[in-house]
């Protein structure tokens, strides 16, 4: 095992694996909801939607756009929690918020106030749960780091298979407002899973918060560390990633609404969302292991790789005419989705380290909160003014793409950054050498002019 900026060693197992199994259920349950949006897409349309709303899926949308938004955008805030209390007080105050959120979520009788208590007091309570799985995991592993965070993060994946049909199960038989009372049961484990978090890495100490006794707020540098920003492969991702995203989500909201449309309400629609969770979750544990055998930024490849195909792969939905062709689109589309949720740690870590990684990741996912929140409710917009989804599909895998090709420049530049630094090393070492070698010179010649 390899040591951290904090000294202690990462065991690289021991009770990493019950924390690695405790941040699995954590993105499984979080990223399972949002992933499996489309299904109470539907049933929000059915409960709240009425005859003759010209902005109907509009409105619905946002319910998704926002939860899923608002775990990004907390995120900076987050990394800040998580550099003080620590990973464990954050988690477990996150989860007990989303347990609030959730279960206020079922006893509304029209959809604005979901805005608030599923949108966005649900989805600060997930954000605080979900950056400390990721950051911890960082504490406990380092040679298999890639290999952990692709099985952490296939736990969205066991979730996304399965959470469909079981939605689907409960709002026939209890409906709507049960089946949210129901799901409180998995966020009630995520809060018991967040004890689990034991930090190993010593948490911040230079935040002072009281002066001669007084109260006095920390100023934003000492509390954000804004240094990371310095570090220009840092910048491109932080620019490229959402770039990508504008249209990332559009389909987990809105596939299952244009099945209905285009092919009919008698197919099973669910089984796209399986179809994506299957392969998903492949994609993680298979390039997250790949991820491993690639060194330094290069990993960043594979995020261009995957936002390619995702593109690709959303331009291509409104040309199946079949359920079929959209079903090899799914299993095509979640494989590489896998590929770039996977590998987002590695790559963190090894553009600005481990000391940095929490509120570097904490920038990077409010950053992408913009992209999330505004893509689905522009594509609910177009559908409802076009009267299909295919412009809306067309225009989402553009995105991916333009993303995709600005990340191509950062295994250059971090190389070009690190080429200089060592430069800027080297002077001052040949520099003590001489030092030193002068002055063993100097005690030579007075040693000699002694022995004279």
């Amino acid at each position: 095992s390899e040591r951290g900026d904090g000294g202690r060693e990462a065991p690289d197992g021991g009770w990493g694996w019950l924390v690695m199994l405790a941040s699995m259920w954590c993105n499984g349950s979080v990223f399972g909801l949002q992933n499996a949006c489309g299904i109470l897409f539907i049933s929000l349309i059915e409960v709240f939607g009425e005859p003759g709303d010209s902005r109907l899926r509009f409105k619905t949308a946002w319910v998704s756009s926002l939860s899923m938004g608002m775990i990004f955008f907390c995120s900076p805030i987050v990394s800040v929690f998580t550099d003080i209390f620590g990973c464990q007080k954050t988690a477990v105050i996150g989860a007990a918020v989303a347990l609030v959120g959730l279960f206020s979520s079922s006893f509304v009788s029209c959809i604005e106030p979901l805005y608030f208590s599923y949108g966005i007091v649900f989805a600060c309570g997930c954000s605080f749960a979900y950056q400390p799985s990721l950051v911890i995991l960082g504490h406990y592993f380092k040679k298999h780091l890639g290999l952990v965070n692709g099985i952490v993060t296939a736990g969205s994946s066991i979730f996304t298979i399965t959470l469909p049909f079981l939605l689907k199960m409960l709002i026939k038989s209890v409906g709507l407002f049960n089946t949210l009372r129901v799901l409180c049961i998995l966020i009630f484990i995520l809060f018991l899973a967040g004890f689990t978090y034991k930090p190993l890495l010593p948490s911040r100490s230079d935040l002072v918060f009281r002066s001669n006794g007084k109260f006095q707020f920390p100023a934003l540098s000492q509390i954000f560390n804004f240094s990371i920003f310095k570090i220009k492969s840092y910048c491109i991702w932080a620019f490229g990633i959402p770039a990508a995203l504008f249209g990332y989500f559009v389909p987990y909201v809105h596939l299952l609404s244009h099945v209905n449309e285009r092919i009919g309400p008698e197919v099973n629609e669910e089984v796209l969302l399986l179809c994506l969770g299957i392969t998903s979750g492949i994609g993680r544990l298979v390039f997250g292991r790949i991820a491993d055998y690639i060194p330094g930024a290069k990993k960043v490849y594979l995020q261009v790789i995957s936002f390619f195909f995702i593109g690709l792969m959303s331009m291509m939905i409104p040309l199946c005419k079949s359920f079929g062709a959209l079903i090899a689109v799914c299993l095509f589309m979640g494989l590489f989705d896998g590929c770039f949720i996977c590998i987002m740690a590695p790559i963190a870590f090894e553009l600005v380290g481990a000391k940095d990684v929490s509120q570097a990741i904490g920038f990077l996912l409010g950053f992408m909160s913009v992209p999330m929140i505004v893509g689905p409710p522009i594509a609910g917009i177009l559908r409802d003014i076009l009267g299909s989804y295919d412009v809306a599909f067309y225009l989402a895998g553009i995105p991916p793409m333009i993303g995709g090709a600005v990340l191509c420049l950062i295994p250059w530049v971090h190389q070009w950054q690190q080429d200089s630094k060592n430069k800027a090393t080297c002077p001052e070492t040949e520099e003590k050498m001489l030092d030193h070698s002068s002055g063993t010179d100097d005690l030579h010649k007075k040693q000699a002019e002694s022995v004279v």
